[in-house]
Order: structure tokens, then sequence, then C-alpha cells
């Protein structure tokens, strides 16, 4: 049970930091607790743990222009960052993470503006048909985070300058939900400005939980450690990975995300190997491409190694579509 909550912000503008004070949160966070964290980047693009950052994005050009290629924790697609982007993270233990009272958090904010805001398919929110906020989520041993943007007054038209829209697939026929077209909240509200927002979201934490939120002091931080996982998540390692030439290559998009192996084969068996996708379930395709080097390349030794990794309803579904790819590849 939830019987305290806390608010923080951070007071830079860099991402590498921000990541690293979110994960700081996420390992800290106590029983009884949950936190609101917001934060802003500048000019970055953001993306999935589990995506090819050297294919989704146009990462020269981004750093030449000052900007930043950053992969986050969590799963799912990549995002453009600016100034006029307000970030959240709700961050809880298990027993205390609640998506639905998180959404309602952000929907009440909205409320606190005179905007109706509703939730659509995917855990988007949306106002008019338009889409103001993404979401993702991320979990690991008893803790939880669920963290998001919040469109303000974005500069949508940075997102093609760095995204590449060849790899953004069209929806597979018979996907159930195709996003809806972003938008900024300011299109709704002309005088809203991002710290009106972030004080909106601190009074809907408050009212939604029916607690006084207590604002975190730098003092209760560990500089050491955020500093650490700055170093981590600034790391080129972390950032692109390995750079291997593939010779084989199984691809294709399902409703729930791309699904894109990278192979080379010696004699039957996988040595190399790098899986790549924009799922939201970061840990399920993340445990398949941990096993393949050195697996058989045939079809029956890589079903079997994608069913062992299912832990769940939504994985056995998931694994019986790459399971059917295969069988049409292999």
């Amino acid at each position: 049970m939830v019987t305290q909550i806390r608010t923080i912000s951070s007071n830079t503008f860099y991402p590498y930091f921000n990541l690293a004070l979110e994960k700081y949160l996420f390992d800290t966070v106590d029983d009884h607790t949950a936190i609101l964290y917001m934060w802003q980047n500048e000019r970055t693009v953001i993306y999935g743990c589990n995506q090819n950052a050297r294919k989704e994005v146009y990462i020269s050009k981004l750093i030449d222009d000052g900007g930043f290629p950053v992969r986050r924790l969590s799963g799912g697609g990549a995002v453009f960052h600016d100034k006029g982007n307000l970030n959240f993270t709700f961050l809880a233990k298990k027993d205390n993470f609640n998506v639905d009272k998180q959404l309602q958090v952000i929907i009440e904010a909205c409320r606190l503006l005179g905007l109706t805001a509703e939730r659509a398919e995917n855990s988007d929110l949306i106002i008019e048909g338009r889409r103001f906020s993404d979401n993702a989520f991320y979990k690991s041993g008893d803790r939880c985070f669920h963290h998001g943007t919040l469109l303000v007054s974005m500069d949508t038209a940075m997102v093609s300058e760095y995204l590449n829209a060849d790899c953004s697939q069209p929806e597979p026929k018979g996907a159930d939900y195709v996003k809806p077209e972003a938008g900024n909240l300011v299109d709704f509200c002309p005088s809203l400005d991002i710290e009106t927002m972030r004080g909106k979201m601190f009074e809907a934490f408050e009212h939604v939980y029916g607690l006084k939120a207590v604002p975190m002091s730098g003092e209760e931080l560990d500089p050491a450690v955020i500093s650490s996982y700055e170093k981590i998540f600034s790391d080129d390692n972390w950032l692109y990975g390995r750079r291997i030439k593939f010779k084989n290559r199984i691809s294709r998009r399902f409703a729930w995300g791309d699904f894109d192996l990278n192979l080379n084969v010696d004699r039957g068996t996988i040595t190399t190997a790098q899986l790549y996708s924009d799922a939201g379930d970061e840990h399920f395709i993340a445990s398949i491409g941990e096993k393949l080097e050195g697996t058989p390349c045939s079809f029956e030794a890589l079903s079997e190694l994608v069913k062992s990794c299912c832990t769940s309803p939504e994985h056995d579904a998931m694994a019986e579509d790459i399971c059917g790819l295969l069988s049409e590849s292999i």
C-alpha cells in the first residue's frame, strides 16, 4: 500500500544524467512509496532497449546538430525529445504499481487545465483524437517504472530530421491498433507552458493518490552512483551495440512489434546473432537474443529456444508468430 508519495524534477536537459537519475530512483524506491519524476531532454532521440540505433536514427546528423542518441531501459520504439516535451516517470514496487492510476494522474492534470483527455489503446493518451502522450514500461525483480512523453510544444517537424521513416514499417494487416496522429497540448491550450504543466502533474499526483507529496532533495541522492549510471548510458557499447556484418536476416512486423533477426552461421550453428525489436516487452525479446549464439540453425532448435523464453500467455502468442516466421524462413 502506498503511504507516501514523492516528487522530483531534474534541473538539466542532459539525457544521460536524466536516465541515470531515473535508474537511481528505480533502485531506491521503498516498499510504501510512489515517486513521480519529471524531466526534459534537449534534442534527443531516445530508442527502445532492443532497437537497432544505426537503422532507426540518423545518428551522424543528430550528433552534428548537437543532439544525443539515447538507449533507454524499456522496450518500444524511438521518439524525439526537445525542450517542448515534458517527460514523466512513475516508480514503485510491484505491489504499488498501478498503470490505470498513473495514467489517471495525467488525465487529471489535463482536467485541471480545462482539457478532456482520454486513454486510447496501447496506453496512449489523446485529446480530440490526437495523441499527446506515449508510454513505455519496465520491470526488474519487484520494481517497476512507467515513463513517457507529454507533448506540450514540441517541434514535430524535427522528428523526420532524425528518425528514419523507412524503418517505420506499416502496421501489419489485422493489427488491432494504429497510433493516432501526434498533437501538442498548446494546440488545445495556447497559453500552456512547461512549468505550468509540471505543476499540474504534481497537483494531480496528490489528487489521485489522496496524499500530500513530499519533494525529494538533492541531499537524498548519491551522486557517485548516479554518475556511474550516467557513464553506462552514454557508453558507445550500450548506445549502439556490436557492429557486425551479418549474412542472414529473418524479419517481419507483427501486431505486437517488429522482429528482426540477424545471423551468421557456420556448419549449421549460429556463431553470431543480433535480435532487434520495438516490442514493448523488452525482457522476452532480450531473453531470446541472449540464447541464440551456439544454437543449431534449425527450425526445431530455434522454435524450442523461443518457447523456452515464454513466461506468460502474451509471450505464448508472440512465440507462435515468431515460430510461424521461422518455419517459413529456415
